[in-house]
C-alpha cells in the first residue's frame, strides 16, 4: 500500500517536472537566440499577460507598451532565468515590475470606459443576465483597488497562484501579499455590498 501511494505522488509529480523541464529546455533555446523558441514562448504567455496588463493598468494604450518591453527583456536577459523559480513566475515578476514603472510615468486619471461597458451588458437570459451582472460588479470593483490590491486578487483568483508565489512576481515578503489580500477583500466587501459574500 505504502509503496503504492508513493508511485502515484511520482506519477502527480510527473506532468509538472516534465513542464519544468520542457521551459528549461526553451529558454535554453532562447539564450542561444532561437527565434523559433522565442515564438513559441511569445505564443504562449502574449495573451495571458495581456489580459492582466489590461486589468492591473487600465490604460489599452500601455498595454502593449509594456507587454513588448516585458518580452524584450526575456529575449535579451534570458541568461537571468536560473530556473529556481517557475517560468511563468519570472515572466509575470517583469511585468508586475514594468506596469510599475508605467503607472508611475502616468499618474493621470484612469478613464475606464470598459467598466462601464461592462456594467451595463443585458444578455436576454435571465440566468446569463445574473451571472454577467455579478461578473461586471466584480471587474468593476476590483478596478477601484490600487494597483498593487489589484495584482494580488488578480493573481490569486484568476492566475490561481499561491501566496509564495505571488511575493516572488511581487518582491514582498509574504505577509505584505496576505495583508495586501486582506485590505483588497475589506474594500471588495464594502464596494459589493454584500453581492458576493461566498466568492469573498
Amino acid at each position: 500500500m505504502v509503496s503504492g501511494s508513493k508511485t502515484g505522488a511520482t506519477q502527480r509529480q510527473t506532468p509538472a517536472r516534465e513542464s519544468r523541464e520542457s521551459e528549461a529546455l526553451l529558454m535554453e533555446r532562447i539564450r542561444a537566440k532561437d527565434v523559433d523558441a522565442f515564438e513559441t514562448l511569445y505564443r504562449s504567455y502574449r495573451n495571458r499577460l495581456a489580459r492582466f496588463l489590461f486589468k492591473l493598468v487600465h490604460r489599452p494604450h500601455l498595454v502593449e507598451e509594456i507587454l513588448d518591453d516585458t518580452l524584450m527583456v526575456v529575449w535579451e536577459r534570458a541568461e537571468a532565468f536560473n530556473g529556481e523559480s517557475k517560468l511563468s513566475t519570472w515572466i509575470f515578476a517583469i511585468a508586475y515590475r514594468k506596469s510599475m514603472k508605467a503607472l508611475r510615468r502616468h499618474q493621470d486619471p484612469v478613464d475606464d470606459k470598459a467598466a462601464e461597458e461592462r456594467v451595463s451588458l443585458d444578455p436576454s437570459p435571465e440566468d446569463e443576465f445574473g451571472r454577467e451582472r455579478i461578473r461586471a460588479l466584480l471587474l468593476q470593483a476590483i478596478g477601484e483597488l490600487s494597483a498593487e490590491h489589484r495584482a494580488v486578487v488578480e493573481f490569486t483568483y484568476f492566475h490561481e497562484m499561491g501566496y509564495q508565489e505571488i511575493a516572488e512576481i511581487m518582491s514582498c515578503p509574504v505577509g505584505t501579499v496576505k495583508t495586501r489580500m486582506f485590505h483588497a477583500r475589506r474594500q471588495l466587501r464594502r464596494r459589493l455590498a454584500g453581492e458576493l459574500p461566498d466568492w469573498l
